[in-house]
C-alpha cells in the first residue's frame, strides 16, 4: 500500500481569487450561511434518536424495526453525499447546496404527517438524499472562499454545526415531546427552506470545476480513484466508516439505551445533550489542535480518546463519570470526523474537492447506515446497553488505527522525496 504525495496548491488564479474573496464581507456571510445549513443538517441527524421511544409507543414497533427506519435516512445520506459531491464539481456548489436543502426541508417536514412506519421510513430515506449532500457541498464551498491558511480551521469549525444542531434537537425534545408529541419536532426542518435558501440564492457564488474539465485534466471518480489518489481515497473513506458508525450509533441509540438502564426520558435526553455539547467543544479544540499538529495526527488521538472513554462504561462508573464519558465521546467521535473532513479538503486540489468530500462522506455513511441497524439487533437480542457501547468504542479505536496508517504511509512516502505534503496531514 502506498500513498502518492502531490503538491496541494491550486492554480495561482484560484488562489488569487480566494484571497480577494477572503476579505469580502459577502464571503464571510456566505461561510456563515453554509455553517447554518450544517446546523440544520445536524438537527435532522439527531432528531430521530430523540423520538424513537415515542414512535415505538405509538406504532408498536420493535427495536429492530426502529433501527431499520433509522438506517434508511443514512442510506439516503450515503447516496446523496456521493452524488451531490460530484454534482457540486460539475454544476456548481450553489445549485447543489440549494437543491440538497430543499429536499431535506420538504421531506423531513412531511415526516410530521406520516401515518405509519412505512411512510415515515420512505420519507426519511428521501430526506437523507439532501441530508447527505449538504455537508460535502457546504464544506467544499466554504473551503474555497477562505485563504489557504484558514481552510483547515474553517472546515473543522464548519462541522461544529452538526452537534449544535443535535444539541438543539435534544433541548427542543425535552420541552416539546412531553407536551406536544414527536410530530412537531420534524416541522422545524422548514426553517432552512424559509430562511436559508433565499439567503443562499442571494449570496452564494457559482463555483465549478468546468474550467478544469475543459483544460483536459481528469476530474470526478476516475481521477479520485486513479493511481495518484487511490490509496488515500480508500483510507479516508474507511476511517470515515468507523468514525460515523461510532458517532451516529451513539446519536441514534443513546437516549433509548439510557432509558433501558433506568433513566426517564428527560434524563436520557440530558445524556444525549452531553454527547452533543462534547462534540461542539470538540469542534473548537480539534480546530486548534488540527491546525497546530496536523489533522490526521490529531484525529488519531481524538478517536483513541473516544474509544477508551466508551470502554470505561463497562465498569459501571458513577453518574457524574458517565456524563464526562459521553462528553469525551462527543469530543472524540465528532472531532475526528471534523478532522477527516479538514484533511480531505486540504489534501485534494480544487477540481476534486467536492468529489473527494462526497466520496469520503458517502462511503463513510456505510457506518452510519449500519449503526442504527446493528444497535437495534443487539438490543433485540437482549445483549444490553453494554454491547452497543463496546461496538461504538471498538469502532472509534479502529478509526484511530486507520488514521495512524494514513499518517505512517504519508511519512514513509515523504522521506525519500521532497514533494510538497499538506501540513494538515
Amino acid at each position: 500500500m502506498s500513498i502518492t504525495v502531490v503538491g496541494m496548491t491550486d492554480s495561482p488564479h484560484s488562489l488569487a481569487g480566494r484571497t480577494l474573496l477572503g476579505s469580502d464581507r459577502r464571503t464571510a456571510l456566505t461561510v456563515v450561511v453554509c455553517w447554518l445549513f450544517v446546523i440544520f443538517d445536524g438537527y435532522d441527524l439527531i432528531v430521530y434518536g430523540n423520538v424513537i421511544g415515542s414512535l415505538q409507543k405509538e406504532w408498536g414497533i420493535s427495536a429492530s424495526t426502529a433501527g431499520t427506519i433509522g438506517s434508511l435516512a443514512f442510506l439516503g445520506m450515503m447516496i446523496g453525499a456521493v452524488l451531490a459531491g460530484r454534482l457540486a464539481d460539475h454544476i456548481g456548489r450553489k445549485k447543489a447546496i440549494i437543491g440538497c436543502a430543499v429536499v431535506l426541508s420538504v421531506f423531513t417536514a412531511l415526516c410530521a404527517f406520516a401515518p405509519d412506519p412505512v411512510s415515515f421510513g420512505i420519507l426519511r430515506l428521501i430526506a437523507g438524499l439532501g441530508l447527505g449532500g449538504l455537508v460535502p457541498t457546504s464544506n467544499a464551498l466554504a473551503a474555497e472562499l477562505v485563504p489557504d491558511k484558514w481552510r483547515s480551521p474553517v472546515a473543522t469549525l464548519m462541522m461544529s454545526g452538526v452537534p449544535l444542531g443535535g444539541s438543539a434537537a435534544a433541548l427542543l425534545g425535552i420541552a416539546v415531546i412531553p407536551a406536544m408529541g414527536w410530530r412537531p419536532m420534524f416541522l422545524f426542518a422548514l426553517v432552512p427552506l424559509v430562511v436559508l435558501v433565499p439567503l443562499a440564492i442571494l449570496l452564494f457564488p457559482d463555483r465549478t470545476a468546468a474550467h478544469v474539465e475543459r483544460s483536459g485534466e481528469k476530474v470526478g471518480f476516475s481521477a479520485l480513484l486513479g493511481s495518484t489518489y487511490r490509496s488515500a481515497s480508500v483510507l479516508f473513506a474507511l476511517a470515515t466508516v468507523f468514525t460515523l458508525l461510532a458517532w451516529y450509533g451513539l446519536g441514534t441509540w443513546l437516549p433509548k439505551l439510557m432509558q433501558r438502564e433506568g433513566a426517564d426520558l428527560g434524563s436520557a435526553l440530558t445524556f444525549a445533550l452531553a454527547l452533543n455539547l462534547g462534540a461542539v467543544a470538540g469542534s473548537v479544540v480539534t480546530a486548534w489542535a488540527g491546525a497546530r499538529y496536523g489533522a490526521v495526527r490529531t484525529g488519531f488521538v481524538a478517536a483513541l480518546l473516544a474509544g477508551a472513554a466508551l470502554m470505561l462504561l463497562l465498569v459501571s462508573p458513577p453518574v457524574a463519570v458517565i456524563y464526562a464519558i459521553f462528553v469525551l465521546a462527543g469530543v472524540g467521535t465528532h472531532g475526528t470526523q471534523c478532522l477527516i473532513i479538514a484533511a480531505v479538503a486540504s489534501f485534494y486540489p480544487q477540481r476534486l474537492r467536492g468529489t473527494a468530500l462526497g466520496w469520503s462522506l458517502g462511503v463513510g455513511r456505510i457506518g452510519a447506515v449500519a449503526a442504527p441497524q446493528i444497535g437495534g439487533w443487539l438490543i433485540a437480542a437482549g445483549l444490553g446497553a453494554e454491547s452497543n457501547f463496546v461496538l461504538f468504542g471498538a469502532s472509534a479505536l479502529v478509526a484511530a488505527i486507520t488514521l495512524g496508517v494514513i499518517r505512517v504511509a504519508v511519512e514513509m512516502r515523504r522521506r525519500p522525496a521532497t514533494a510538497a505534503v499538506p501540513a494538515v496531514v
